[in-house]
């Protein structure tokens, strides 16, 4: 089970600079009547996050209602792409919740009309369709679906296999973890679908061999028959680890799928919408999907994703075939439509390509300066993952992870609890607006953290 954070107030030292403010004990003894009735009333798995009491935000900085502020580098948890509290975002949910349209169901609405047109106009020609839903778990149980559909349709009752990879993570409900490649995620499930394979992902460090073969060995090895393969599924990168794939190990994917007639889909909900520095995170690899599912930076606020895909695809059910309760609400469709038009207005694409060069400049730094301990570094733009370890043998050290992120927190830098293999790997992901003093001051309190807890 992971480790939670104490729910007994500390003394830290006091912090304040241009960014951060610490001036009361973590967490805030004023908030813990607030914490305590929630793990009273809620599930024991939503207590897993540092216990900073949200009250409002600004750009690429949190604050609780006691004068404490945080450099956000958790952007909660890959959502506020655009920042904070964007008022471009604000103004519209304000705007159409005024209006007097909170929902309406699948009957069509303006905002889900603007949203879909946007979305084909800014993604690749081949994805023609956009089918708008809630959450990314929801975008991924579609896409099953579709590739499962679509293999039936074209190839008969044998090709069904999903092929995901190892240590993938994809949600958490029946399908979305059962394409997950965490066994620990998969135990509750008595009967786990034996059409649905894992192979290695290439990330260079876990899996050193990054050559294509070791896909088609993988597959040959668990006996699964290429013709049979009704879809790949893989997330842009990893998220557990920041982990990228070589584009040619990719662009390889993409051509075997075309050979063996699968659908390619890319689990773009964390990757999407700036934050690897590209308006997507394929784009790195230089391939287009015939599914991708988006979420989280969608907004920068409510709950909205989306599955693009092409219209062959995407048109496989007829009417009132597949639909979804809250598809394309109005609030959150104009939060969406406000959220792209800011990214792509004011540059926050490239400003997450230029912050992140100096954001992954530094981290090689503290990689070298604390080896072994940082076993790699993975990322690109504004996501980052350090991968610590207890030695060269790279065992994961989820026990430091955990003491690095806490020290952060009581110093005025917000990060989610370690993630990845072993729960081992320190995210960074700020917001696509945080700008160059900002990354510099928190490489520093990150830097501090380390080399307390070594």
């Amino acid at each position: 089970m992971a480790k939670t954070f104490a729910m007994m107030p500390k003394s830290v030292p006091l912090v304040e600079s241009e960014f951060r403010s610490i001036k009361t004990k973590i967490p805030v003894p004023e908030s813990m009547p607030l914490i305590e009735s929630l793990r009273r009333n809620e599930p024991l798995s939503m207590s897993g996050q540092p216990l900073v009491l949200w009250d409002h935000g600004k750009g690429a900085t949190v604050c609780d209602k006691w004068g404490n502020r945080w450099i956000d580098w958790s952007s909660g948890v890959l959502i506020t792409n655009a920042g904070h509290n964007h008022p471009k975002i604000r103004r519209a949910i304000i705007e159409q919740a005024e209006k007097g349209l909170l929902t309406s169901y699948c009957f069509p609405n303006e905002p889900r009309a603007k949203l879909a047109k946007l979305l084909i106009e800014i993604t690749p020609e081949s994805l023609d369709k956009a089918f708008i839903l809630t959450t990314g778990s929801e975008t991924v149980e579609c896409c099953l679906k579709l590739m499962r559909t679509y293999g039936l349709k074209k190839g008969g009752p044998k090709k069904i296999t999903i092929v995901s990879f190892v240590n993938a993570f994809h949600g958490r409900t029946m399908g979305a973890q059962q394409l997950c490649g965490i066994p620990r995620l998969k135990e509750w499930i008595v009967n786990l679908d034996p059409n649905i394979v894992q192979v290695p992902f290439p990330d260079g460090y876990r899996n050193p061999d990054t050559s294509f073969a070791v896909f088609e060995k993988s597959l040959a090895d668990q006996k699964v028959d290429p013709a049979e393969v009704a879809g790949v599924i893989l997330e842009t990168y990893q998220g557990g680890g920041a982990s990228f794939a070589p584009a040619p190990y990719i662009q390889a994917l993409r051509k075997w799928c075309d050979k063996h007639g699968a659908l390619l889909t890319f689990d773009e909900v964390q990757a999407g919408f700036g934050r690897t520095g590209t308006l997507f995170g394929f784009e790195h690899y230089g391939v287009v999907p015939d599914l991708t599912c988006f979420g989280k930076g969608i907004s920068s606020s409510l709950p909205v994703s989306a599955v693009l895909g092409r219209d062959e695809v995407m048109n496989l059910y007829g009417p009132n075939e597949m639909t979804s309760t809250h598809t394309g609400n109005p609030i959150c469709a104009a939060a969406a439509v406000a959220n792209i038009r800011a990214i792509i207005d004011e540059g926050l694409v490239e400003n997450a390509a230029k912050m992140g060069r100096l954001l992954h400049q530094n981290l090689a730094g503290l990689k070298d300066k604390y080896a072994p301990k940082i076993g790699a570094v993975h990322g690109m733009g504004l996501v980052a993952g350090l991968h610590m370890v207890k030695d060269e043998a790279k065992e994961p050290d989820g026990e430091l992870a955990w003491e690095i992120v806490n020290s952060c927190v009581e110093k005025g830098l917000l990060m989610f609890a370690p993630v990845g293999f072993g729960g081992a790997t320190v995210k960074i992901n700020p917001p696509l607006a945080i700008g160059s003093e900002e990354i510099k001051e928190g490489l520093a309190v990150l830097d501090e953290a380390i080399e307390e807890n070594l």
